[in-house]
């Protein structure tokens, strides 16, 4: 017996899934549930969603900035574009077999076809946004050069 301050991380977001799944939801929408785990205990913790949404077959909306989380717990990755007026910028199916076995997918070519196709995803709009940076500082630098003359 523990008081609610006491528990593990894990063990927090294992109560917090029970107290959504309670109201049986046709969709669960979870906001990096596992951000703050330990990789042990994120595993675990993906491994047990993945039996849940089986059994349950409700339709899961995760937000993760986690790649190999994505690629594994996902049927569809909605990739967004960075900043503040984010959009979406591609979405890609996922069409590996369930049930997912972490380990068998790591040698599974198209599972590293897919994790491929999220990071240069992700790459090349990182470098877009910095591209854009460094020209805004230019024609900043710029403008206040032709102002000091």
């Amino acid at each position: 017996n523990k008081r609610p301050d006491e528990i593990s991380g894990g063990m927090k977001q294992r109560v917090g899934i029970a107290r959504a799944l309670s109201m049986q939801p046709e969709i669960l929408l979870m906001d990096e549930p596992f951000g703050a785990l330990d990789a042990l205990t994120r595993s675990h913790m993906q491994d047990s969603l993945m039996e849940i949404q089986n059994e349950l077959n409700n339709t899961v909306i995760m937000i993760t900035h986690d790649v190999d989380e994505a690629v594994l717990l996902s049927d569809r990755i909605v990739m967004m574009t960075n900043g503040p007026a984010a959009t979406i910028g591609e979405i890609l199916p996922i069409g590996l077999e369930r049930p997912r076995d972490r380990l068998a997918l790591v040698q599974d070519p198209e599972y590293t076809h897919l994790r491929s196709e999220v990071l240069k995803f992700l790459y090349e709009k990182q470098r877009k946004v910095e591209t854009i940076k460094q020209k805004k500082t230019k024609d900043k630098d710029a403008k206040s050069s032709t102002a000091a003359a």
